[in-house]
C-alpha cells in the first residue's frame, strides 16, 4: 500500500480551513485599515 494514499475528503476539509483562515486574517487586517485610516 502506499504512503500517500489520495483522502479527498481529509484533504478537502484541510484545504477548506487553511481557505477560512486565510479570509479571516484578510477580513481582519482590512477591518483594522478601516479603523486606524
Amino acid at each position: 500500500m502506499p504512503v500517500l494514499e489520495p483522502n479527498p475528503q481529509g484533504g478537502q476539509r484541510k484545504l477548506l480551513m487553511i481557505l477560512a483562515l486565510i479570509a479571516g486574517i484578510t477580513i481582519a487586517i482590512s477591518v483594522v485599515a478601516t479603523i486606524l485610516a
